[in-house]
């Protein structure tokens, strides 16, 4: 969370992301922060990595995104590919 991404709104998405992980009870997740990865238009962006498994970047999110990436990405093992950077540029 470097200056770019606290302006444009990571830290409510991150505390929504703790918030959402302790609800479930998900023991197995991490949630960390970086600094400036380059790529500020793109902020909030989330990676999500499962071991085994290519790294899901989700870019421009909002705190109403993250249960729908807990659920259905992180619990359930479904992409929500409409959030990703793929699915974005």
């Amino acid at each position: 969370m470097a200056t770019c991404g606290i302006a444009a709104g990571a830290r409510p998405v991150m505390l929504e992301f703790v918030k959402e992980i302790e609800k479930r009870g998900l023991r197995n997740v991490t949630v960390s922060q970086t600094g400036c990865i380059g790529m500020c238009r793109f902020e909030p962006m989330v990676d999500v990595l499962v071991p085994g498994q290519e790294k899901v970047t989700y870019v421009n999110l909002k705190p109403e995104d993250v249960g729908k990436i807990v659920a259905e990405h992180i619990v359930n093992g479904n992409v929500v590919t409409e959030l990703t950077i793929n699915e974005k540029q």
